[in-house]
């Protein structure tokens, strides 16, 4: 047990780097760099340790291939925008926080997936991915709206930090969400097919409707209003924040929420 607590915190422990790093005045961005991939490699090396025992279904791991995989579109993310760095600094800090609330519920793993029916597996691992990579972008893009709601609101007052100095530009991280946002709910328009198909081959029906499903698809029209009122009425700023986190906070009780409530209040 104390060892894994010490693989929990060693994970949580290449998150910060990336964060701390923008506060330093003579900062190299091969620095930044470095930090960014350690970020990404730290959670990912510790989920694919935890795989190696198969696809555990408990809250703890759940949490933990959602930061894996946020950090590693992060990366993926500063390869293309060369803004998006400076979004470390409120990304890294929150998947820090999920990190440890993951390390305090590791007692139990949960079981290890079992395939239901008759459904084939490359279905259900395409269907486990796309959800994954769906949280991931919604987790990004979300960090991004919070960035331009703080600028906003620092340009609003005249009153910038030493927080809004660090985080790009309101143009920048609006563009940035709007981006992930779109890749986001074509990605999860995928999950929602991926397991309506799953759902067909293990119960025999295209739609089961449980709490995982009715969330999911609640948080793809919100993120589908939003981007449409965004095109054709420019909504932005504070009201788009909002309702990209009421898409986001859909999104997580449909993912690791349920899981919450299945494995740790069950």
């Amino acid at each position: 047990m104390a060892n894994a607590l010490g693989l929990h915190l060693a994970a949580i422990a290449t998150l910060l780097p990336a964060a701390v790093l923008p506060l330093w005045r003579t900062l190299r961005p091969s620095w930044q760099a470095g930090a960014t991939v350690l970020a990404a490699m730290g959670p990912t090396t510790w989920v694919t340790y935890q795989l190696t025992e198969g696809w555990h279904t408990g809250f703890s791991a759940t949490l933990w291939v959602a930061i894996a995989t946020s950090a590693l579109v992060f990366f993926v993310v500063t390869m293309v925008n060369r803004h998006a760095w400076r979004l470390a600094t409120l990304l890294m800090p929150y998947l820090a926080i999920l990190g440890l609330l993951a390390a305090v519920t590791a007692e139990d793993p949960g079981p290890v997936l079992a395939m239901r029916g008759q459904a084939p597996p490359a279905w259900l691992v395409f269907h486990i991915v796309v959800s994954v990579v769906t949280y991931a972008l919604l987790t990004v893009s979300g960090v991004s709206a919070l960035a331009a709601f703080l600028q906003e609101r620092a340009l609003k007052r005249k009153r910038p930090n030493r927080l809004t100095r660090l985080l790009p530009s309101v143009t920048e991280s609006e563009r940035l969400s709007v981006g992930l946002l779109s890749m986001g709910e074509a990605v999860l328009g995928l999950g929602l097919l991926s397991g309506m198909a799953v759902s067909y081959f293990t119960a025999g029906t295209l739609l089961v409707l449980d709490h995982k499903t009715l969330l999911s698809v609640l948080a793809f029209l919100v993120i589908g209003g939003l981007l449409a009122a965004h095109a054709w009425a420019g909504v932005r700023g504070r009201a788009a924040a909002r309702y990209l986190l009421l898409g986001y906070l859909l999104l997580t009780l449909a993912f690791p929420g349920v899981k919450f409530v299945s494995t740790i209040l069950a």
